[in-house]
């Protein structure tokens, strides 16, 4: 408690902690459903495009968060557009569309003025306690955005995402809430660079659900389990970092996964005592 107060002391780590606690909390959030579509990998691919969007925030002068949000928002939409033609599977196109976007990025980054790749990477890898009271107002509202969206379509927004041909048959609009959800996915994405980068912010989204989904049996309980266990492994993380001297992102990750382990552990041993201890059985009567 007495290192957490040292530490709240401090602006940028006040910022920071911040931060990390909105991303951790958001991205599992919206990151149950994707698990639950078998998307898992979506967050890797808009990451991507996300990094054309920040070359060409840097190039042109602009906020890299909004024109890495535009380009997300765009490549989420196409994947979602090419998986409803039915031709393409969503992973080609997501595919494609993760290609083209590490291309954009590397071809607009070697056009960048001297200075600006040093920003670029810290998208890339993630530079939280460089994060400005701007960065903190910004995720902030991208954080509400994402909670208020959830919580007035989360019904919805599982239906299609347990059975999209069911959820279309029962009447309900299943493209519009698909692509409602990739939307929220390439929002989660932007809210996520600037903390564990682009290169890793699949792993906020993934690893604490798949950490929840070892533990609980309901989707709600895994969606609850989720976000705690994304919310102790950022202001962890960040706690870490600071005092091993690591990078944020990467210990950040690194957390979450330390959580997955002992969650899958647990899981297994669970498992392995109610297979060893045979079931009581009734005394019969003479």
């Amino acid at each position: 408690m007495t290192e957490l107060l040292e530490l709240w002391s401090y602006d940028f780590m006040r910022r920071a902690l911040l931060a990390a606690a909105l991303v951790g909390v958001a991205a599992p959030l919206v990151g149950a459903f994707v698990v639950q579509r078998g998307l898992s990998l979506i967050g890797d691919g808009l990451g991507h495009v996300a990094l054309t969007g920040v070359a060409a925030g840097v190039l042109t002068g602009s906020a890299p968060v909004w024109t890495a949000l535009v380009a997300a928002v765009a490549a989420a939409l196409a994947v979602e557009a090419v998986r409803a033609r039915g031709r393409t599977g969503g992973d080609v196109a997501l595919a494609v569309i993760s290609y083209g976007g590490i291309a954009g990025g590397v071809v607009l980054m070697s056009a960048a003025p001297p200075g600006s790749p040093a920003n670029l990477e810290s998208y890339l890898f993630g530079a939280l306690t460089t994060t400005s009271p701007a960065d903190v107002r910004t995720f902030g509202a991208l954080a509400l955005v994402l909670l208020v969206a959830v919580l007035l379509l989360r019904p919805w927004f599982f239906a299609v995402s347990s059975d999209e041909e069911h959820a279309r048959a029962v009447g309900l609009p299943a493209r519009a809430l698909t692509a409602g959800l990739a939307v929220l996915t390439a929002v989660t994405v932007v809210l996520s660079m600037r903390t564990v980068g682009l290169l890793l912010v699949s792993a906020l989204v993934v690893v604490p659900v798949a950490a929840a989904q070892r533990t609980c049996t309901s989707f709600a309980a895994v969606q609850v389990t989720a976000c705690a266990v994304g919310l102790v492994a950022g202001t962890g993380g960040v706690v870490a970092s600071y005092r091993l001297g690591t990078p944020p992102g990467g210990t950040i990750v690194l957390l979450a996964l330390a959580i997955f382990l002992v969650a899958v552990l647990a899981s297994g041993w669970r498992a392995l005592t109610r297979w060893a201890v045979p079931p009581r059985t009734r005394a019969r009567r003479p």
